[in-house]
């Protein structure tokens, strides 16, 4: 098997474009064509640049009664392109990030439900306070309210912390540019094409429960003639709703884009790890901070009903769509 032969099966087998092993090699893509044709055969540089690339010796891309493909690259040591060290991940260690992305999803799902829902008590037991029937303090409801929203808090914390915890020695698929050991990609992409139907099946449940969460507060609206109580108990089951649907987003999102870290698409492109921290980034890492932030300073600072101040999160939310919405155009631009 002459070079270009094995050329092209070694690109194909890691599922590369003439284009991509191009940018990978810093060379046109005329040049791999050529290769790939037998119109010319790369330098010694690029033939030692081939072999770390793919993992294969000198000799097996060199010498054409090697029909045996010759793998020499061991499991998970680095490789250079262009002078840079670059991680390479084997297929044990692609096989372990899915398990543990899959066993932390729902962990992670159900602290953010609670998160959601963390308000809820403070919402009821603050307005219950304007009743005299409920026989309770203004002090005693934002007291017990708080009490709850920040257990519940603490007890998300502790699942993001313990997730976090497994998930940290596979910081640099998100972070760094790796390359693939042979297999590997195919392995990731069969997996991804089985879990298609049911990330999609999660992302309709999601949305139509996100959706269908305003319909209680109408109702509450129209029946509720004054009665504070039931819109906020509409208001509550809105984000118990919200919360659900969100379950949902969570898990099928950390499962699918565990594939797609591995692959380096959507939001993990080569392009995006390297452009290191963008204006959009910043906003996004603040943005919540901030919120919070107003919220708390608003209420302490007005002394208002907490149940009041409940409109702050889904405005946050609609506004944060909107403010990525609009980093993003303004940095393609």
């Amino acid at each position: 098997m002459i070079f270009a032969d094995k050329l092209i099966q070694l690109r194909k087998k890691q599922g590369w474009s003439q284009d991509e092993l191009a940018e990978k090699m810093n060379v046109s893509r005329q040049s791999v064509s050529k290769w790939e044709c037998a119109q010319s055969i790369p330098d010694l540089d690029k033939i030692l640049q081939l072999s770390k690339l793919f993992g294969v010796s000198t000799d097996y891309l060199l010498k054409e009664e090697l029909e045996e493909t010759e793998y020499v690259q061991d499991s998970g040591s680095d490789v250079e392109i262009d002078g840079k060290p670059v991680r390479r991940v084997s297929m044990e260690e692609a096989s372990e990030y899915i398990e543990v992305k899959k066993s932390t999803a729902k962990p992670i799902a159900y602290a953010t439900f609670l998160c959601i829902i963390s308000p809820i008590t403070l919402m009821i037991l603050s307005v219950a306070a304007e009743f005299s029937k409920y026989n309770i303090s203004e002090n005693t409801a934002a007291g017990i309210g708080l009490i709850v929203l920040f257990l519940l808090i603490a007890t998300a914390t502790v699942f993001f912390i313990k997730c976090g915890s497994k998930t940290g020695s596979f910081e640099y698929l998100e972070k760094e540019v790796f390359e693939t050991e042979y297999g590997v990609e195919g392995m990731v992409r069969e997996r991804q094409k089985k879990y298609k139907d049911t990330y999609t099946k999660y992302n309709i449940i999601g949305t139509c429960l996100c959706i269908l969460s305003v319909v209680p507060l109408f109702v509450g609206i129209l029946l509720a003639e004054d009665n504070d109580i039931l819109i906020i108990c509409m208001v509550s089951l809105l984000l118990l709703l919200v919360g659900i649907g969100t379950i949902f987003f969570v898990i099928g999102g950390i499962n699918w884009e565990a594939t797609e870290k591995l692959l380096q698409e959507g939001d993990y492109t080569r392009e995006k790890k390297t452009e290191g921290m963008t204006v959009t980034k910043a906003i996004k890492s603040v943005y919540w901070l901030v919120v919070v932030a107003i919220f708390l300073g608003y209420n302490f600072a007005t002394k208002s009903n907490w149940g009041d101040s409940w409109i702050i999160w889904p405005v946050a939310g609609v506004l944060f769509a909107v403010v990525c919405v609009i980093c993003s155009a303004f940095e393609k631009k």
